[in-house]
């Protein structure tokens, strides 16, 4: 088993899959389209990275405001979600994406991926560090009940 993590923007989708023992993601692929409301396409592919991948769960980054409202890309991730779920029969479940592509952008900066090429990578990165952000919490959730 295997989750994918997704970060849903307006014309790109980025992707990371988790390992088989849920502890670590990595970033997989961007999905890109012409314009945001055409969709098929990358619903098609993501079924397909989804089923080639034994993919069971679906972690979707939800983008909030920085004083914790919810705008029209909120709205619209969450119509994305509904699509997804009803799609693939697979629970999807919301993460705070919050400056995770500030901190994707840290990242390649960081190991030296030039601002030009970087456009590339960030929608996968961001991606990966929503689902490893779930991964952390689900682990540490499970360490702190053991120990109660």
């Amino acid at each position: 088993m295997r989750i994918i993590g997704l970060d849903y923007g307006t014309k790109t989708v980025g992707v990371a899959l988790s390992d088989e023992l849920l502890i670590t993601a990595q970033p997989y692929i961007t999905i890109e389209r012409e314009k945001a409301n055409k969709l098929r396409k990358t619903y098609a592919k993501l079924e397909e990275i989804m089923r080639d991948n034994d993919v069971e769960l679906i972690v979707l980054g939800y983008p909030k405001n920085m004083n914790n409202t919810e705008g029209e890309r909120a709205e619209a991730t969450i119509a994305f979600k509904e699509d997804l779920e009803r799609r693939t029969g697979l629970p999807c479940v919301l993460v705070d994406e919050r400056l995770t592509t500030v901190e994707a952008d840290r990242i390649l900066k960081e190991t030296g991926v030039a601002a030009s090429g970087r456009k590339e990578y960030i929608d996968k990165m961001a991606a990966a560090i929503i689902l490893q952000n779930y991964l952390d919490f689900e682990h540490n959730k499970k360490k702190n009940q053991t120990e109660d």
